[in-house]
């Protein structure tokens, strides 16, 4: 009696067996790149996240700095407005010769700080008159000027920066009326000339 062989070829095992690795294979790495996927969906979305933060952040810090910048700016204006009538004093104690010895090195030291803290003076003798800078508390005419002129400082302006903390107090004089601004031998001749073309059309 012939007996059957157990199980089949050693081939049919072995390709059986390539097949089931090849499927769990394929399986690996379809899973794989759909985890990869996602994973890289997650990390894009966490760095826009960070970024999104990152701005947020940094504008955060900016009206920080700016509200801080403000705040130092009133109060260092405040107090130097308070310190305008002392300066004032010292300005005419100047003008009468009264600013010597120790006082004097005071004075300076003074005028020296408010200037590192940004207070500057304006206002000077023959300048033209601006309304925005100056404050006209005097007026006349004047044939020696052309235009509005600040022809005496009464007291000195101050500002800070762009921002006027006082205007100067000037005396303003205008153009005489009437004045003529051209002369010389230029205006001459053209006055001839305009005699003689009245001349021709009557």
């Amino acid at each position: 009696m012939t007996e059957k062989p157990q199980g089949g070829k050693p081939g049919d095992d072995s390709a059986a067996e390539e097949a089931v690795l090849k499927a769990a294979e394929e399986a690996v790495t379809g899973a794989s790149a759909d985890e990869l996927a996602a994973a890289k969906r997650e990390a894009a979305e966490r760095t826009a996240d960070l970024q999104r933060l990152q701005a947020e952040y940094q504008n955060y810090r900016k009206r920080v700095e700016r509200d801080r910048m403000t705040v130092r700016e009133i109060a260092v204006s405040n107090i130097l407005e308070t310190l305008i009538p002392v300066l004032d004093d010292i300005g005419r104690g100047r003008e009468h010769g009264e600013v010597t010895g120790g006082f004097k090195s005071v004075a300076d030291n003074l005028e020296t700080v408010v200037a590192k803290l940004g207070l500057q003076q304006f206002g000077k003798e023959g300048e033209p008159f601006d309304p925005t800078m100056h404050e006209a508390l005097m007026h006349s005419y004047s044939s020696d000027v052309t235009e509005d002129t600040c022809v005496q400082i009464l007291q000195p302006g101050y500002r800070i920066g762009e921002r006027i903390i006082r205007p100067a107090m000037v005396a303003v004089a205008e153009p005489q009326p009437g004045s003529q601004t051209a002369s010389g031998p230029d205006a001459s001749e053209k006055s001839e000339s305009d005699k003689a073309d009245g001349a021709a059309e009557s």
